[in-house]
């Protein structure tokens, strides 16, 4: 079989922020149903109604001094760095986020220059051929990109391909609305490089899809459920339909994706999905296997770090990723050979997943 160009991942770096917030910091807020009503019960219990159903016990928000575009950097630094890469050798940056550089105490979003410019011009590249572009798809923004990539190196017209994904959640999420604990703040990128090979290896698949008639906006921009707040908007969620939704799209995405890549369920080790909602992701994987017939899934196949690190968006596949390679999530290891899957869904609505086959001579 003569040699093809695949996109495998040569690096991979992560940003989490210092700043641990656990449950308990928000004792003393005070939060507000949707119609402007303040919620008439403890919030110890309204914590722990949300830790099981989250399964978030804690998560990370980055220190005041910091913006997207730096942890962003950060996390492209170490993934640079981990794959022994000339930084000017690359063919182009993406970067996936939804609001940009959201500087402390403000919900503006700015996006101008682009973030990638940014992180271009903070990581100093002189290198006018490297492309820097942002690509904003919700949560699932990140591996989007990674599909763009994807492209991109399999025309053979580039080799190597920075895509991070970075978001500041706190400082878009309204204080007063519970929804607020779900969110965090993080940063994650990896070097995507053209391999030749004779049998598929790297991405060997991915499937996206957009449902925009009647989900559009189950994620929005509004005003905080505090009627007196003033006018700054919030990002906004209704958790049940979005549930419902992920619930009915991405397990039939995934078992596209794998259907689409030749290999089994069977041959699948692990599915990397977006930290969102561990119920919900839990529910996701279990009925993705049933699909193919099995009752029960395996033990150890969904990777999750959310009880610590909460949702941070586009960042939580790549941070994800690089902490199993460097072997930080217990009982979680890449082999080569193995396959694996990367899966997400978020604001639009958006949904997509890719199949990962890990190289033979990886580190």
């Amino acid at each position: 079989m003569p040699k093809q160009i695949y996109t495998i991942i040569t690096g991979s770096g992560s940003y989490v922020p210092t700043r641990l917030v656990s449950n308990t910091g928000f004792t003393e807020s005070t939060f507000y149903e949707s119609s402007g009503e303040p919620i008439n019960r403890p919030n110890e219990e309204i914590i722990e109604k949300f830790k099981n159903i989250t399964g978030i016990n804690e998560r990370r928000y980055v220190e005041d001094n910091l913006v997207c575009s730096d942890i962003a950097t950060l996390a492209a630094e170490k993934a640079i760095e981990d794959a022994g890469l000339d930084k000017e050798s690359l063919d182009y940056i993406i970067v996936a986020h939804n609001f940009g550089d959201v500087k402390a105490g403000s919900t503006h979003v700015d996006t101008v220059p682009t973030i990638a410019s940014r992180v271009k011009h903070k990581l100093g590249i002189l290198n006018p051929n490297a492309i820097a572009y942002d690509l904003p798809f919700g949560c699932p923004g990140w591996l989007q990109a990674v599909i763009h990539a994807n492209y991109f190196i399999r025309s053979g017209d580039v080799k190597n391909i920075l895509v991070i994904g970075a978001e500041t959640l706190s400082r878009v999420s309204d204080p007063h609305d519970r929804d607020s604990m779900i969110y965090s703040d993080g940063a994650g990128a990896v070097i995507l490089s053209a391999i030749e090979s004779e049998t598929p290896v790297g991405i060997v698949s991915h499937v996206a899809r957009t449902d925009a008639v009647e989900q559009a906006y189950f994620l929005k921009m509004d005003k905080s459920y505090k009627s007196n707040e003033g006018g700054n908007l919030y990002l906004k969620m209704n958790g049940r339909k979005l549930y419902e939704y992920a619930l009915k799209t991405v397990p039939v995405s995934i078992k596209a994706a794998i259907d689409k890549s030749g290999v089994g369920i069977d041959a699948i080790q692990r599915v990397l999905i977006h930290q969102a909602n561990e119920k919900m992701d839990d529910a996701i994987v279990s009925r993705l296997y049933e699909l193919y017939g099995r009752k029960e899934r395996p033990e150890f196949s969904m990777p999750m770090i959310i009880s610590w690190l909460g949702n941070n968006s586009v960042a939580t596949l790549p941070i994800l990723y690089d902490l199993i390679i460097k072997e930080q999530v217990k009982n979680h290891i890449l082999n080569p050979g193995d396959y694996f899957v990367f899966a997400s869904v978020g604001a639009g609505m958006n949904v997509n997943a890719a199949v990962y086959k890990m190289p033979d001579n990886i580190s």
